[in-house]
């Protein structure tokens, strides 16, 4: 499923114009992605928690030529399923 199938699914829901439902989920993930841009948890009850990881800086090496390749530190976005998620993909 993708955004466009998501909308689909609020459509039906809720009713109203294709469009406006697709401007629902993009909202919904406008919000999530602001959220994490502060460095905020966002915790969705039976679903599960986005949160952003910080990766040090670190030394990796090129596959291809065995070279020493410097990976500078970054921040990640970071998702954990709730207990209800994992019991419902069973």
């Amino acid at each position: 499923m993708n955004k466009s199938g998501l909308a689909d699914v609020v459509n039906g829901v809720i009713g109203g114009t294709k469009a406006g439902s697709e401007k629902v989920v993009d909202s919904i993930v406008e919000a999530i992605v602001g959220s994490l841009k502060k460095g905020e948890e966002v915790s969705i009850a039976g679903f599960g928690i986005f949160t952003v990881k910080q990766r040090k800086a670190r030394q990796a090496r090129n596959p291809k030529t065995g070279a020493a390749v410097n990976v500078p530190a970054t921040i990640v976005p970071k998702f954990r399923a709730a207990k209800a998620l994992k019991e419902a993909v069973k």
